[in-house]
């Protein structure tokens, strides 16, 4: 069975349906803090904390777990530089937990959602693992700090992982059953939808001086079921070769903000308002990824690279 930690959330419950329709026995572990109960349409569901160390004990008491995936963590970019202590404790101290309850219970298989702010402001692009990682912000730095941990717990505990560093998950799942929904909303695919819309007063365009094509940021989308099916394939090999390793997930290609907020014009066909702002603190002028290693090691290969494709699929979930 596989435990899915957060996976009431965005990506953990595209990867839960995933996992199910492939055979595989699931069991949800979530606070729904910021999943959705909702979004638990498959195997079995534990409301629990990582905070408390005797209810991540229940779980593994009550089921035979294999392998762990672990999605819950905090992941504002923003509100981890105004709130330090918050991530530090939620990304890390927690994460510790889940950890230390895997070794009494002998399951020594992780896959750690992991993510690109590890790297910091890249000095190539596109981006490969082995870049150095030297995270702007706290909530990289959250990140970084347990791939480190998970490193000396391979050494010393045997406990094998993947790190998935993702760029910008994006879309929603075709059948519209789940999607993107967080409270509050900040990632981009989803204000643009907003204010196209008019269920807000615009869409915030932070810096338009950065050193890109247009002036503003340029992102590595990549849709939520690809994600979804580099787990599976990650889970896979660990298990097949007993090897801790790190990937990349994203497509190799960038777009900047303004031509996300063109493709949504084109789909909805009307106009909105752009409001242009000063830049965020920690926000990288440029992050793609260099997917190669993925698609040689794992067998990976994007089945929805096109961000129109993407744009799309998030729009029927949000109209819906």
């Amino acid at each position: 069975m596989i435990l899915i930690v957060g996976g009431a959330g965005y990506i953990g419950s595209h990867v839960n349906k995933l996992l199910v329709k492939e055979g595989h026995k699931t069991v949800i572990f979530d606070n729904l803090s910021q999943g959705y109960k909702e979004f638990v349409r498959w195997g079995e569901f534990v409301l629990g904390d990582l905070a408390n160390k005797e209810q991540i004990r229940h779980c593994f008491h009550k089921y035979s777990i294999n392998a762990v995936m672990h999605f819950s963590a905090f992941a504002y970019v923003g509100e981890s530089v105004i709130d330090p202590a918050k991530y530090y404790l939620n990304n890390v101290a927690y994460t510790l937990n889940l950890l230390e309850v895997m070794r009494e219970f002998g399951v020594n298989y992780f896959i750690f959602s992991s993510t690109c702010a590890t790297y910091g402001i890249p000095k190539e692009i596109p981006i490969a693992e082995k870049h150095f990682q030297k995270p702007i912000n706290p909530y990289g730095r959250s990140k970084l700090m347990i791939e480190e941990i998970l490193r000396d717990y391979d050494k010393a505990y045997g406990i094998k992982h993947i790190n998935l560093r993702y760029f910008n998950a994006a879309g929603a799942d075709l059948d519209g059953k789940i999607g993107e929904w967080h409270n509050p909303e900040t990632h981009l695919i989803p204000l643009v939808i907003y204010a196209a819309l008019h269920k807000n007063d615009g869409i915030r365009l932070f810096g338009t001086d950065y050193p890109t094509k247009d002036g503003t940021c340029m992102r590595d989308y990549i849709h939520v079921n690809d994600l979804a099916d580099a787990h599976i394939k990650a889970l896979n090999y660990l298990i097949s070769t007993n090897k801790s390793d790190s990937f990349n997930l994203g497509n190799g290609t960038g777009y900047s903000v303004r031509e996300i907020i063109e493709v949504v014009r084109k789909i909805n066909g009307k106009e909105f308002n752009v409001i242009e702002s000063g830049k965020r603190e920690g926000d990288p002028p440029i992050l793609i990824a260099s997917n190669n290693k993925s698609m040689d090691i794992l067998s990976w290969r994007p089945q929805y690279a096109d961000i129109k494709t993407i744009i799309e699929t998030a729009w029927r979930w949000h109209t819906r």
